[in-house]
């Protein structure tokens, strides 16, 4: 996607370009293949689904060639996770990589224990209370609640009267494997009827694949878990750059 006096312009492949992804579900086959993917091009050639699908249905809301859609549907679907892992952005990995990814962004920390740590700030506590809490004999509880995002922005105090930056902090969380978007819904009013855009829903990736799944990297340190996602990212595009590489993935950790 690039910005040409003014108008985004979304880079793809021709409609009858063989190698063009045609559905939803052939995204989140290929993402299983390549490992993780951003959303939106970048500065390495190839890597991203935007560069892979149509250019001429984005935010048309046809079910069948949207990629922005698309979106919604792989965050719904619990096979791919969702959310915004690359620079900042929006993108996805598979199941198989999330452990790694875990890893190297938290290095090695639940949450709870980078509070504990004096690692995390009081705005990303207030937001992630909302999702795990401990039982009676101190046991990590992961809840199951859902809450749009928009409704979790005045929860946790945020707003013209309180706390700033409810997106930049729930966008860190996200880059650290803490939450992932797992759904959009619409709001309702008070007769609940639907109105505007869908929002997200967001939980701990543990709440839905599991604290064994989202914590098998931790085993190994998240220098070794950097250096797995990088070597990956060299192997499925060659002629990348450890520049490139590292504005998407990360820096190596001490």
């Amino acid at each position: 996607m690039i910005n040409e006096n003014g108008e985004w312009i979304m880079r793809g492949l021709d409609w009858d370009n063989p190698y063009r992804i045609r559905t939803w579900k052939k995204l989140i086959h290929w993402i299983n293949e390549v490992g993780f993917l951003p959303l939106f091009a970048n500065e390495i050639e190839g890597f991203s689904a935007e560069e892979h699908v149509s250019p001429d249905f984005w935010w048309t809301n046809d079910p069948e060639q949207d990629p922005w859609l698309w979106r919604e549907y792989i965050a719904k679907s619990h096979e791919i996770a969702y959310g915004k892992f690359f620079d900042k952005k929006a993108g996805f990995i598979s199941i198989k990589w999330l452990p790694y990814f875990a890893n190297y962004r938290r290095d090695g920390y639940d949450f709870d224990a980078r509070w504990q740590d004096g690692l995390a700030n009081i705005r990303e506590k207030n937001i992630m209370d909302f999702y795990i809490s401990e039982d009676t004999d101190g046991e990590t509880v992961w809840k199951t609640e859902e809450i749009l995002s928009a409704e979790l922005k005045k929860l946790a105090g945020f707003g013209k009267e309180g706390a700033k930056n409810y997106p930049g902090i729930v966008t860190a969380l996200q880059m650290n494997l803490y939450l992932v978007i797992t759904d959009f819904r619409r709001r309702r009013n008070k007769n609940g009827a639907e109105y505007g855009m869908p929002v997200s829903v967001m939980f701990p990736p543990e709440t839905i694949w599991g604290y064994d799944t989202i914590t098998a990297a931790y085993r190994e340190t998240p220098r070794n878990s950097w250096e797995r996602i990088v070597e990956r990212a060299r192997k499925v595009f060659p002629e990348s750059n450890m520049d490139s590489i590292i504005k998407l993935i990360g820096k190596e950790p001490n």
